[in-house]
């Protein structure tokens, strides 16, 4: 029988998933990307080593959704991953509109909410391990 919420749920865990785990592969790609990271979570005296939890927001967990397996703990790495994102990065953004008068934080706006809706509705049918 056609499912189409659990088609729903797969089509939002795809989209934030396989749209975040390029961010991740850009951070594998250009490992320096995390010395910046790991900076400003020094200025707000976090430990460096921090820094390197990106690959767990950005590929890991992405990964988790994207092929159902403890989706609610990927969605959970994801959005606390964008917290520290608009925290440390964009929060001198939070106001902000952009030159076409969107909210400038539109797309990781869009990321930690997807990741809360997914947290809270789990993978749907079509997962490796359905929630």
């Amino acid at each position: 029988m056609f499912h189409s919420e659990s088609l729903a749920k797969l089509a939002l865990r795809l989209t934030v998933g396989i749209l975040l785990l390029f961010h991740g592969i850009d951070k594998i790609i250009n490992p320096s990307s995390i010395e910046g990271i790991g900076r400003n979570l020094t200025d707000f005296n976090l430990p460096y080593f921090l820094s390197y939890g990106v690959y767990l927001g950005e590929v890991l967990a992405p990964l988790m959704i994207i092929i159902g397996l403890k989706t609610r703990a990927g969605a959970f790495i994801i959005a606390i991953n964008m917290v520290f994102a608009i925290l440390l990065f964009h929060s001198h953004q939070l106001l902000q509109t952009n030159n076409h008068g969107g909210w400038t934080l539109e797309l990781q706006g869009l990321y930690l909410i997807g990741a809360v809706v997914i947290f809270l509705q789990g993978s749907g049918k079509y997962a490796v391990r359905p929630s």
